[in-house]
């Protein structure tokens, strides 16, 4: 519905009520009810599982349309980062937010840092997708009134082409609320506590769900050593519960992104229950690091299994758990995958040790061959030392090309010495590239940084506090942050306006009329930013 048809149909429904309702303007209640698009986490759940769809759609019929986000951890830093994609690129096409379970354990628990262990207060997560959600929606209300004061301008100057072009304007107008891809690690418990998490984090807004086939108790980074994997009739009740959660609320569309911990994974808390030779269970066990034993020795305590018609022993250490063979990874990451698509997941995550194409692109292939139109979300993670893995991947591609590599020393590649080089330079490029061609040739659909915001946060407080604290003084402020807010068109150099205060003016208008006390008059000192 248009503007102005939503302003008659403010204005219909006061007039119904009579004088009572005299004081209301249906002008402004229109404009309250724009800034307002989505009153519930569940319409924000169906919008965004919408456009997340489309992509999806446009990613498999055109690869290079991939799709990318970045990791926070508050929901300003969220609107932020929407808001900074709109300005740059005038649209939030194929940009959303991704909700770091990582992040939450290591700045939101109220236990104080946490490692990624899912210690941290399962409530936290769903309490910050509606969070995010809260500043997304700000960010609407806040540029939607500079809009609508501009209107008011406008007529007031009796311009109607420009009044014809900001309804245009208006009408035409695209939302910060973008799509969320929200970490619910691996359930925070059994199938029934993911499903009850699950729901609690769609009614937030989230319309993205990513799981990962750890043990919930044993829950490690995927980036960390000692993961323990669960045989895969468990994980799949955890992706039917999520499904079940979808499809209560009245989110059909929701997607399921089911992530693979196996590349790193070499225990198991369980052996698989199987019913028949072949299927799921019997392929889980076939992985598990066996040694024959005679019938005939079988201590007590031992756990046994038939293999071949033949009786062996699974390896199993002092912490109970269970091995798989080593070089197994990649063969059961692909049947995860594979697993998963095949019973309700929307998407795959592998989580890899490095960013390299061709060992993504190796395991993609074979996932393809049984599910062709599978796709990727990979975590393009700050855990990976990605100038180092690209400059020894242009190192030995040179080396087994037979190109004259004596300039560089493999053992230094990190060094600032080669950052100005051809090496760092192919290197450089090929990190530039990187998710592009990725998109193309290893199926990745979604491209994220988990952390991005927790490492940008550290590295410009250090900045400035070096600067504030040394010789600069209060110049180490002005130079390096609010100089650069104002040259950069930072929205918020004008904080008072970024945190509502414009938007808190308009409500006062509205509800009080000539005796409106408001904060943006002439001695506001944010008005020395008019120009910026």
């Amino acid at each position: 519905m248009s503007y102005q048809r939503h302003i008659g149909e403010m204005m219909r429904t006061i007039e119904s009520r009579g004088a009572p309702w005299a004081g209301i303007d249906g002008e402004a209640a229109a404009r309250m009810r724009a800034q307002n698009r989505f009153p519930t986490g569940l319409d924000i759940a169906r919008h965004t599982a919408a456009v997340m769809r489309a992509d999806m759609a446009g990613y498999d019929a055109d690869p290079a349309a991939y799709t990318q986000s970045l990791g926070a951890w508050h929901g300003f830093i969220a609107q932020q980062e929407i808001i900074s994609v709109k300005k740059h690129f005038g649209s939030t096409k194929g940009r959303y937010v991704y909700l770091s379970g990582w992040m939450i354990a290591a700045l939101r628990s109220e236990f104080g840092p946490l490692p990624d262990q899912s210690m941290h207060e399962k409530t936290s997560v769903p309490a910050l997708i509606a969070e995010i959600y809260t500043f997304l929606k700000q960010a609407d209300a806040r540029e939607l009134g500079a809009l609508f004061r501009e209107i008011d301008a406008a007529k007031a100057a009796g311009d109607a082409v420009n009044t014809h072009r900001l309804l245009h304007k208006i009408d035409d107008y695209e939302t910060h609320v973008v799509p969320i891809v929200a970490d619910i690690d691996a359930g925070f418990g059994n199938a029934e506590a993911t499903y009850l998490l699950a729901r609690k984090m769609i009614e937030a807004g989230a319309c993205a769900l990513q799981i990962e086939n750890q043990v919930s108790d044993e829950k490690q980074c995927g980036h960390q050593d000692g993961k323990v994997t669960v045989p895969h009739e468990d994980f799949l009740q955890k992706i039917r519960a999520i499904r079940y959660a979808f499809l209560e609320l009245g989110v059909p569309d929701g997607i399921i992104v089911a992530r693979t911990d196996s590349l790193g994974a070499g225990l198991t808390k369980q052996i698989a229950y199987s019913k028949a030779p072949g299927d799921l269970g019997d392929r889980y066990n076939g992985f598990l690091d066996c040694e024959e034993v005679d019938p005939a020795d079988c201590p007590d305590g031992q756990v046994f299994l038939s293999r071949g018609g033949k009786l062996v022993s699974p390896k199993r250490l002092p912490s109970n758990l269970f091995q798989f063979r080593p070089g197994t990874g990649e063969d059961r990451c692909v049947l995860d995958c594979i697993a998963s698509l095949r019973n309700g997941a929307d998407l795959i995550w592998i989580e890899t040790e490095k960013p390299h194409i061709d060992q993504i692109a190796g395991m993609v292939d074979r996932i393809r061959a049984v599910v062709p139109d599978a796709k990727l979300v990979y975590n393009n993670s700050p855990s990976f030392n990605w100038t180092l893995n690209f400059r020894q991947q242009v190192f030995d591609a040179w080396e087994k090309e037979g190109r004259d590599i004596s300039a560089y020393d493999r053992a230094r590649l990190m060094s600032e010495d080669y950052d100005a080089t051809e090496l760092g330079r192919e290197a450089d490029e090929r990190i530039r590239t990187f998710q592009a061609d990725a998109s193309k040739r290893a199926g990745i659909f979604h491209h994220l940084i988990t952390l991005p915001t927790y490492h940008t946060a550290a590295l410009s407080t250090d900045n400035l506090a070096r600067r504030y604290f040394g010789k600069e003084g209060m110049l180490g402020y002005v130079k390096q942050v609010q100089r650069e807010e104002i040259r950069q068109g930072i929205a918020c150099v004008k904080h008072q306006a970024m945190s509502g205060s414009d938007i808190g003016d308009d409500h006062k208008d509205y509800f009080a009329g000539e005796a409106a006390l408001k904060a943006g008059g002439k001695d506001n000192t944010m008005n020395q930013f008019a120009a910026a």
